[in-house]
């Protein structure tokens, strides 16, 4: 894999195109560490109309993550 190409993770939540209850969509990782225990990175994106947003949040927290923009959020992490 290239430092460039996302891939799915191995839960549910940590698929390519799961979209969380807050309509934040998973895009995937490259494997870069997270900064919560043993967590690696993963892109997310947010599909609120007008919104647009890109960030990063640990694998642990795709199911509940909210937009850092437009629902008030914890800022991203690096991806």
């Amino acid at each position: 894999m290239s430092e460039t190409e996302f891939k799915s993770g191995t839960r549910p939540t940590t698929v390519i195109g799961y979209l969380n209850r807050n309509n934040q969509k998973n895009l995937g990782t490259r494997g870069a560490a997270g900064n919560d225990h043993m967590q690696v990175a993963y892109k997310m994106a947010c599909q609120q109309d007008g919104c647009e947003a890109v960030y990063g949040a640990n694998g642990s927290d795709i199911f509940q993550r909210k937009c850092p923009r437009c629902q008030g959020g914890k800022p991203g992490i690096s991806f």
